[in-house]
């Protein structure tokens, strides 16, 4: 196992963490909200990784519908705790007052047999999570819990935009490390490649989330982008092509797989054995940037999510409708893009465009967008009742 830095700790992490948010399940619905763990199995796995060097294990209270902490807890007894550090995240969303902190995280210590959390996570701080907790004293609270052993260190995971992840980085100056999804097609997307230098320049540690955009990028490609991969020695799987781009990049401290299967897992460590800072010459860089544009090009709509069109006077969030619709026919998986669409808020939804058309006067693509917004609610949205 290759190990990195972690930010300004003098601690080295192994390149690949194990994410207990896709743990393998019974029946047919491999989805993180399924509770119905095949614990045997994930504890194999989990344990199969410890043995190979991996040092870093990130869970979640939501996580298979609660159920990933008590896995995870499990899964270290017999002295595999001592063995790893143990990330998992406070569920954000529920916290309503001071006390619910120590409530929440009280609870997850007793679900993770274990009395401190390595590195602990305000999990997916956007523009209404953080104000909320910043003005409820999180800080005050991490604090005092660090002092009593609890927890380790803080951090946070991220789900909104640039300017967003800046300004929870500015306001509170004792963050240790963030997590943030990135990858090679998401490059200026949320935190970005931008985030990414920035956060690295304050000395935080960067955990690296959704690195094969939940597996689509480890899938059998469209031909083209097949086609491109081919082309370059080394021969390599397209999942292990994306994650050494993002293990090529120095700012990057550890990446999080969420593995389903053993095989996903003997593979990952196979990568991360390989790994290395500035691994990838420009010839290999150029290769990628070639399969991203591939794939942005099989996109229908051709948005280059510039947000120029917004704000929309009916709330309507343009650009992420067409990036989910785009995403459903670039990886042929209609699917996932669902239901990141009906996570938006139905305000957000493209079905509110009333064709007042103020936004394809400042679009500078020239994209008919009513139209194409009606494409893609008729496509991601609910289906109508029949």
């Amino acid at each position: 196992m290759k190990y990195r830095k972690f930010g300004k700790l003098d601690w080295k992490v192994s390149a690949l963490g194990f994410g207990a948010m896709r743990l393998p399940v019974l029946g047919e619905n491999p989805a993180a909200g399924n509770p119905d763990v095949n614990e045997p199995e994930a504890i194999r796995m989990i344990r199969h990784s410890i043995d190979q060097g991996v040092n870093y294990l990130d869970t979640a209270y939501p996580y298979h519908g609660g159920k990933s902490e008590v896995v995870v807890g499990n899964a270290l007894r017999d002295g595999y705790r001592e063995k790893i550090k143990l990330a998992t995240k406070m569920p954000s969303w529920f916290i309503q007052q001071y006390d619910d902190f120590d409530k929440y995280l009280n609870e997850q210590l007793e679900k993770l047999q274990t009395d401190h959390i390595d590195f602990y996570l305000l999990h997916g701080l956007n523009k209404q999570h953080w104000p909320k907790l910043r003005d409820l004293q999180v800080g005050k609270w991490a604090e005092n819990t660090i002092k009593d052993g609890r927890i380790g260190y803080l951090g946070f995971s991220f789900h909104d935009d640039l300017a967003t992840f800046k300004q929870i980085i500015d306001e509170y100056d004792r963050w240790t490390f963030c997590q943030i999804q990135y990858n090679f097609m998401d490059i200026e997307y949320q935190a970005g490649t931008e985030g990414l230098k920035y956060a690295a320049d304050k000395g935080l540690a960067l955990v690296i989330m959704e690195p094969l955009r939940g597996g689509q990028l480890a899938k059998e490609p469209p031909e083209a982008v097949k086609k491109i991969w081919e082309t370059s020695p080394p021969k390599r799987s397209p999942a292990d092509w994306a994650l050494q781009w993002l293990w090529n990049q120095p700012e990057v401290s550890v990446v999080l797989s969420g593995m389903s299967t053993r095989q996903q897992v003997i593979d990952n460590i196979a990568s991360a054995e390989r790994s290395a800072i500035e691994s990838m010459n420009e010839k290999r860089s150029a290769l990628v940037d070639e399969v991203r544009k591939n794939y942005r090009d099989l996109g229908p709509v051709p948005c280059s999510g510039c947000a120029y069109c917004l704000p929309c006077p009916n709330r309507v969030n343009i650009p992420h409708a067409f990036q989910y619709y785009n995403d459903a026919i670039m990886y042929n998986d209609p699917r996932t893009a669902r239901f990141r669409y009906r996570q938006e808020p139905k305000e957000a939804w493209a079905d509110n465009c009333i064709e007042c058309l103020e936004c394809e006067e400042k679009c500078p693509q020239q994209i008919p967008i009513a139209e194409w917004l009606k494409k893609a609610h008729d496509y991601l949205g609910p289906r109508k009742k029949v």
